[in-house]
């Protein structure tokens, strides 16, 4: 059985060459273990790299993307299995129903939508996979101080979210990840 490794991240690059950085080392060490990258379908912005990595080093990368958006995000061709579903919910359903752990890399509206999909998931028992969110540059430290805050006033209980692995490279979160296996 093969392990998979679905991948949140923007449709941009960011204005800091650390985030490409990240995501280019990000795909290396998923293909480097023998892991299949699970991502959201695009040729652009930290999403491209993230799978061109992957790909570079021999890994296997499933792209799911909405048709409305095969276009503007310019749908990755060169990608081991490309699916295009209807809409956005058919598409974190099926990233959710292929993946074996999920990770966030730096991004924008939709990759917090995504990411917090799966905790608010994995808080109601729906699932039970890893979560990591890979912390290049302090990048998720206002978001964890976010669920921090709701925890402090009794809007999350502690243990919902001390689970979330928070690593500040791509080696030590996938680790991580597999440490819950």
């Amino acid at each position: 059985m093969s392990y998979s490794i679905c991948v949140f991240c923007g449709s941009r690059d960011g204005d800091d060459v650390m985030f490409g950085d990240v995501a280019d080392a990000f795909g290396r060490e998923v293909a480097e273990r023998g892991y299949e990258l699970v991502y959201g379908g695009g040729n652009v912005g930290l999403m491209g790299r993230v799978a061109d990595a992957a790909l570079e080093f021999g890994g296997r990368v499933v792209g799911i993307i909405p048709d409305f958006l095969s276009e503007r995000e310019v749908a990755h061709t060169a990608i081991s299995e490309c699916i295009v579903v209807d809409d956005l919910f058919e598409r974190k359903a099926l990233m959710i129903e292929r993946s074996d752990a999920f990770v966030a890399l730096p991004g924008g509206i939709g990759t917090y939508d995504e990411i917090l999909e799966v905790i608010a998931w994995r808080q109601l028992r729906q699932l039970r996979q890893p979560i990591g969110l890979l912390n290049v540059g302090g990048f998720f430290a206002p978001f964890m101080a976010l669920l921090e805050h709701s925890a402090a006033n009794g809007f999350i209980r502690a243990e919902e979210i001390e689970h979330i692995h928070l690593e500040p490279d791509a080696m030590s979160l996938i680790t991580a990840l597999e440490s819950e296996t």
